[in-house]
């Protein structure tokens, strides 16, 4: 068991601050400042905005001398204000001086204090004895001296500041001296200490920070943690702002159980339109494996325009290891992702036309089996609506080339042509579309392995297919528990025609067989990819109805559907692909629905009608009386599928609870559980508390779960020695205000595990 004590400090006193608390709303964590704001008079034209302009109760002036002013004194220029007790206008020297019940506002903070000198013909001003309270923001505090200089620059002395309320100040930064830059809005701190519970837990002698987006080369918060797995860690981020288009971070973060871990994100823009980064990390002889292995990562990610017709996108993933991801924590990849993608692609768009040229590769993490790579394939497709009495023309074609890192594989070049035409028939009642497409592929395929002689060096197979898809509309108006309802009833049909022919000397590259939702009964192929096309001729049947509210919102919407097979297939005798001597394919439901104001459900299934096998099943009950409130059951039912490590086929009948609910004001609990019943175990625990108040936040949390652990050849390890479960217990501590790791809430503890958190319906309006 693994613990873990994360403490997130970063000082980084924001001037502009957004409350993202799921618990506390932003009306209330807003301090406001003990005396009423004066708003300005709207409208001014720049010239009223530069005259001054006193009030007060009594007035002594003699032209060209002092003129003083007594009792309930304001001082207005533009949206700067000033009410004192007592002032004094030093006319030849343009001095202006105020003492007693001494406010000074502005647009962007209220001060109190002891006393003012401002220098109005240069615009410089010092508050001495000064409370300050920025306008609609949490943060406050005091200072021994505020001056206010000609450049509208901000120096602040003997000075501290919180986001907390003066009767619970929780923390409290104290500084010797605060200096804000208005024109390059950064801050300069000199001698911060950061105080909690009045104990002092932080110095830094100088830092800068900033009050606005713009970015700086410095230092960014550390963060410290302790595990019994990697020990005492440290991190110290620096950033290093190279030029406005380009920036990186360095952050190296020693683990004394496994060594010192680095990360380094280069980040682009090129041009206007195209950004990109770079990550690379490295962890050197980790001494949490027998043989002290190296581990690295590297990734690049490009994307963008070059103009209004081309396009880039370019993804690359390397790792060392397979176990990389469960091990280490990483800026790219979560530890549940096994797949890392390799693609380039260049595309060129018109209106009628576009083209496009890829290359790709995907490692699969702890398999042997390596997939094939495109290396390039070449796309170009054209379209032409109303070509010829309303018929549209399209033109789909292909040309790959598949390659494989293992010289004993066979490799082969593919061009595929796919014309067609459509006659499209829509109204407000139905539709009705009808297709004629004729598919030309040809191979070359190179054998490259002699224990496979079934193969053929050139193929070409020609395939035709109709599909002819309708659709009918039918409305009415019905009552249902009391609740008037507007239904929908959708019947829809499908017949596919899709010739035969011998497949058999054409290798797999691509292909793989397709999953039987409601949806995909409507597909006019069995298959992805295009090394398979099985021939087909069947009708579907399927119907679709929803139910609208009042406020015409989708509260219901259940599908149907079915396939008729009216001929078996010959390309599954041969191949032996899928299911033979079938009637129909499985039967397809889905059901998303709000059972009440607050109770949701959602559903699948796929149900074998020849063999009475359910072939998968999930559903999901949610009860959501409030945005933070959440109780959730699900079930998941999946069989036969394949087990990468063993390659057996296994039954998934998992049932889980969800929940997150608000014990007061401040204090909510997020937790989750997922039982297999297949194993009769728990795969996955979690369960938090977290306290959140407006000036800080601290997350306590459990969290057991298996791991994922895949076969690999990285230093002496072998499989059996890796743990197959982890648990820990995590405490996150954020001040609010110092920035730190990003706020804490409902969301991302919900999402924190193997399972996401998945809202119960997604209602098509």
């Amino acid at each position: 068991m693994q613990i873990r004590y994360f403490l997130a400090l970063s000082l980084l006193p924001q001037v502009v601050l957004a409350d993202e608390s799921p618990t506390a709303s932003a009306s209330q964590c807003v301090i406001e400042p003990p005396v009423p704001r004066i708003v300005s008079q709207p409208g001014l034209s720049a010239a009223d905005q530069e005259k001054i302009r006193i009030v007060s109760d009594r007035s002594n002036a003699e032209m060209g001398k002092q003129a003083i002013f007594t009792g309930d004194v304001v001082f207005s220029q533009g949206d700067r204000h000033i009410a004192a007790d007592e002032a004094i206008l030093d006319q030849a020297t343009e001095q202006f001086d105020a003492n007693g019940n001494l406010v000074f506002q502005d647009s962007i903070f209220t001060v109190t204090a002891d006393s003012l000198q401002a220098q109005m013909r240069s615009n410089r001003a010092t508050l001495k004895g000064a409370q300050y309270w920025l306008h609609g923001q949490q943060v406050h505090g005091d200072a021994e001296k505020l001056q206010i200089t000609m450049n509208n620059n901000l120096i602040l002395t003997n000075t501290n500041f919180t986001t907390c309320p003066p009767d619970n100040v929780s923390w409290l930064l104290e500084a010797e001296k605060i200096k804000i830059n208005s024109e390059e809005e950064w801050g300069e701190i000199w001698n911060a200490k950061l105080r909690v519970a009045d104990i002092p837990v932080f110095y830094i002698p100088y830092m800068t920070v900033p009050v606005s987006d713009k970015r700086k080369t410095g230092f960014l918060y550390p963060s410290f943690s302790t595990s019994t797995t990697n020990g005492f860690e440290v991190s110290a981020p620096y950033y290093w702002n190279i030029a406005p288009e380009y920036d990186l971070t360095f952050t190296p973060n020693y683990m004394s159980s496994r060594g010192l871990f680095t990360k380094t994100e280069f980040r682009y823009l090129a041009g206007e339109a195209q950004n990109g980064r770079l990550n690379l990390e490295y962890l050197g002889n980790d001494q949490m494996i027998s043989g002290s292995p190296n581990r690295y990562l590297y990734n690049w990610q490009h994307q963008g325009a070059i103009d209004k017709n081309w396009r880039v996108l370019a993804n690359f993933t390397e790792v060392s290891d397979n176990n990389y991801f469960n091990d280490l924590k990483s800026d790219v990849n979560r530890a549940t992702d096994n797949q890392l993608s390799r693609i380039g692609e260049v595309s060129y768009f018109e209106r009628d036309w576009d083209i496009s040229t890829r290359v790709q590769d995907i490692k699969v993490l702890g398999e042997d089996e390596k997939p094939y790579q495109v290396m390039p394939q070449v796309n170009f497709n054209y379209r032409a609506a109303d070509f010829w009495n309303n018929l549209d023309f399209g033109f789909n074609s292909e040309l790959t080339n598949f390659a494989h890192q293992d010289s004993d594989m066979n490799t082969a070049t593919r061009l595929h042509m796919a014309p067609s035409l459509t006659l499209p028939i829509h109204g407000p009642s139905g539709s009705l579309t009808s297709q004629v497409k004729l598919m030309q592929t040809n191979y070359w395929q190179e054998k490259n392995n002699s224990g496979f002689d079934g193969l053929d060096d050139t193929v070409s197979r020609t395939i035709p297919q109709v599909r002819i898809n309708g659709q009918i509309n039918f409305e009415r108006f019905t009552e249902l528990f009391d609740q008037n309802y507007r239904q929908t009833l959708e019947p829809q049909f499908q017949y596919l025609y899709v010739g035969y022919e011998d497949q058999r000397g054409i290798g797999i590259y691509d292909t793989a067989q397709l999953q039987d939702d409601y949806f995909g009964l409507f597909r006019d192929r069995r298959f992805s990819g295009l090394d398979r096309i099985a021939d087909a001729n069947q009708v579907t049947l399927g119907v679709t109805t929803r139910f609208f509210d009042d406020h015409n919102q989708e509260a219901t919407k259940f599908s149907l559907g079915q396939i008729l097979y009216l001929q078996d297939s010959k390309l599954g005798y041969e191949d032996n692909l899928f299911e033979q001597n079938q009637s129909t394919s499985v039967l397809a439901a889905e059901l998303d629905t709000r059972l009440s104001h607050d109770w949701y459900l959602g559903a699948a299934i796929q149900y074998d009608t020849n063999s009475s096998d359910n072939k998968k099943t999930e559903v999901t009950l949610d009860f959501r009386p409030e945005a933070n409130k959440l109780l959730q059951l699900s079930y998941r039912y999946v069989p036969d599928l394949l087990n990468s490590n063993t390659n057996d086929l296994v039954n998934i009948s998992q049932a889980g609870v969800r929940g997150a609910w608000p014990i007061n004001d401040s204090l909510y609990f997020v937790g989750n559980w997922y039982y297999d019943l297949n194993e009769s175990r728990s795969i996955e625990t979690y369960t938090g508390f977290q306290y959140e108040s407006c000036c800080y936040a601290i997350r306590l949390s459990y969290h057991y779960r298996i791991k994922t652990n895949y076969d690999d050849n990285i230093g002496s390890a072998v499989i059996d020695e890796r743990e197959q479960f982890e648990s820990g217990v995590y405490l996150n501590l954020v001040i609010k205000g110092l920035g730190g790791s990003g706020p804490l809430g409902v969301s991302d503890m919900l999402n924190d595990g193997l399972f996401n958190y998945r809202k119960p319906l997604y209602l098509r309006n």
